[in-house]
């Protein structure tokens, strides 16, 4: 066999090497073309091919960016959806299994510098959820599949039936508890009158057991003195039996009773309060821009919601200008009004309610609102948090 021939030790080394990865700086993006030393890039880069390919980018160098951008991109987002599903995951392993692919695209051939920059971009658009800890960056992808969504939504509307059962057996038995207090006391009820003695001849006694003679001697004394209009008292020495009012007992029970009623609406406050969506959107409130992207034409500046679409995003109408944008709910924040005006409630057991704000709690960032709508309107809710409630236009 020849040195060139297909078969020969050289050859079949020469055909692994092709296939692994190599050195990135050797790695030409524009043709896609891995070389495995300095000398061959070196060729590569005075070959026609690449300087053909380099005056086609140097006429619009922004569009393969942003090609090469979204190719990274969506192949990543893919990478992380299919391999980890929604957990949660070193932003280094999910790269570490990309760049294993021998024709993926490469970072430095997109507008991140880093994998740091990525993450963070990937948090504030809204793809995955991002946090920083000691070890590094973790990432957790958001499925905004129309299927997930929809087994989402049939998994809330089941919560929220099993809700609003719970709601009917409370209301139940507080009706129940109301209506059997009611009649207690119209059964019960005290009745005061005059205080008057019965028989004039009775006499005081007292019955010691040590000392009997010092008794009889006093209570012969103590007859002369008090005289035969004396209250009578029995027991033992010192001790007075004094009957207790029939409604003493009805008004203990009804203090149980009582405590029973709000031991259930605490529990039932509580369930309102867990009962939480990671979306909050709703039509006809006001909101601010806090996004940058924009420019500072928008940037917190106050808007209307007009449209919700798919729970996460928003066409919003400029309150100064009228321009109508369409934005995602993390670029969007709540706006608290001065105490007296009307709120919406966008989170929590209250969801969709109607109210008038009361008061702020600033150190808590907290508010304290009255609703007025649904079958809770009068009800004072105290602790809600700013980004649980805005106001309503």
């Amino acid at each position: 066999m020849g040195k060139s021939d297909f078969l020969s030790p050289k050859a079949i080394a020469n055909r692994i090497k092709s296939k692994g990865l190599q050195k990135l700086r050797w790695y030409c993006q524009m043709c896609q073309k891995q070389c495995r030393d300095e000398n061959g890039f070196k060729c590569h880069c005075m070959s026609e091919s690449h300087q053909r390919q380099l005056l086609l980018a140097s006429e619009d160098p922004q569009q393969f960016m942003d090609y090469f951008s979204e190719e990274f991109r969506n192949d990543f987002l893919e990478l992380l959806r299919r391999r980890f599903g929604t957990k949660r995951v070193h932003n280094n392993i999910v790269y570490n299994e990309y760049i294993s692919h021998r024709e993926h695209i490469h970072m430095n051939a997109t507008q991140w510098e880093t994998l740091t920059d990525f993450t963070k971009w990937l948090g504030r658009e809204g793809f995955c959820k991002v946090d920083e800890t000691p070890k590094g960056w973790y990432i957790q992808y958001i499925d905004r599949d129309p299927e997930t969504i929809r087994r989402q939504q049939e998994q809330e509307k089941k919560k929220k039936q099993d809700l609003d059962d719970e709601e009917k057996t409370a209301k139940f038995i507080e009706e129940q508890v109301r209506r059997g207090l009611e009649g207690k006391e119209q059964q019960e009820s005290p009745v005061y009158t005059e205080l008057n003695r019965e028989n004039d001849e009775e006499k005081v006694a007292f019955n010691l057991n040590k000392g009997a003679s010092t008794s009889v001697a006093a209570s012969s004394k103590t007859s002369n003195v008090l005289g035969p209009s004396a209250l009578k008292m029995v027991g033992g020495a010192g001790s007075v039996k004094r009957k207790e009012p029939a409604h003493s007992s009805g008004q203990s029970k009804e203090k149980k009773k009582k405590s029973a009623l709000d031991e259930i609406m605490e529990f039932e406050e509580e369930k309102k309060k867990t009962a939480r969506t990671d979306y909050w959107l709703q039509p006809e409130i006001v909101v601010k821009i806090v996004t940058k992207k924009l420019g500072e034409k928008y940037h917190k500046k106050k808007a209307v919601v007009k449209e919700v679409i798919d729970k996460y995003t928003a066409v919003v109408k400029m309150i100064d200008s009228g321009d109508k944008l369409k934005l995602d709910q993390t670029h969007l924040e709540t706006v608290i009004p001065a105490p007296g005006k009307k709120v919406l409630v966008l989170n929590g057991g209250y969801r969709g309610n109607e109210g008038i704000l009361e008061s702020i709690n600033e150190k808590n960032f907290s508010a304290t609102i009255i609703i007025e709508s649904g079958p809770l309107k009068g009800r004072r809710v105290e602790s809600i948090q700013y980004e649980d409630i805005s106001k309503l236009l």
